[in-house]
């Protein structure tokens, strides 16, 4: 297996609870998150997610979509969201927030192995490639919240 560790940052002109509540409503990020085409709920957990279980499909700029399950494990108002992925990658996401005089900081840890033979055997030589996809995802999703919030993206940094 592959194994990826990614992180990005966005921050973003637009108050702390609504970037948390966009992100925290994941059945609608197909609607403005473009990399993102189908969230399928299995379970929606307790009062705040934990436990909930959805089904994800990417599709990045790159000819191929991956689909995984993703089960949240933590979360914590206004602070953090965390989730198990399963499926053709194996591992975790967690979404950081913040906010800083009226910008909200979003950090996403991606720590993940890919699952399908084909990535893991051209992964040696593909593995720009497929960090450069998933920061093109993410700033897509970056650009969609700014424009479905009418905020300014102040900027999107990936490491």
């Amino acid at each position: 297996m592959a194994e990826f560790h990614l992180v990005t940052e966005w921050r973003i002109e637009a108050p702390l609870a609504q970037v948390c509540d966009v992100i925290s409503h994941c059945l609608y990020w197909p609607q403005w998150w473009k990399g993102v085409e189908k969230v399928e709920e299995f379970d929606p957990g307790d009062v705040d997610g934990i436990g909930s279980l959805r089904r994800f499909t990417w599709r990045g700029r790159l000819p191929y979509r991956l689909t995984f399950d993703l089960r949240v494990t933590r979360a914590v108002p206004l602070s953090l969201l965390e989730g198990r992925a399963s499926g053709e990658v194996e591992g975790v996401g967690r979404w950081r927030f913040s906010n800083d005089g009226g910008v909200t900081m979003v950090r996403y840890e991606w720590h993940v192995c890919t699952n399908r033979l084909w990535m893991n055997v051209i992964a040696p030589i593909a593995r720009p490639l497929f960090k450069w996809n998933h920061d093109q995802v993410m700033r897509q999703g970056a650009e969609g919240m700014a424009r479905l919030l009418n905020a300014r993206l102040v900027s999107l940094v990936h490491s």
